[in-house]
């Protein structure tokens, strides 16, 4: 994995909450979009909860029974790469 792509998955997993998360969130979204590596709908949920930084897109994805791929591949990074670099 390259520093940028490291650098994004960092970015993507900063918890919700924190100042400014969701929009960090967003331009990492939009990171993986443009790779080709997230679809249309998953990173317009991004978008959405870009100015919401206490509300987690997964949770969004989830209730709105979209981006399962997305969803699965955010908890096997998860579970991959090392804490410091997800949190």
């Amino acid at each position: 994995m390259d520093e940028g792509a490291r650098e994004n998955w960092a970015l993507i997993h900063t918890p919700p909450g924190i100042e400014w998360s969701g929009r960090a969130r967003y331009a990492a979204a939009m990171y993986f979009f443009q790779k080709g590596e997230m679809a249309a709908d998953v990173l317009e949920v991004y978008r959405i909860c870009s100015r919401l930084d206490g509300e987690d897109p997964l949770d969004v994805l989830w209730r709105w029974r979209i981006g399962a791929e997305w969803v699965e591949r955010m908890e096997r990074v998860r579970r991959e790469i090392p804490p410091s670099v997800t949190s």
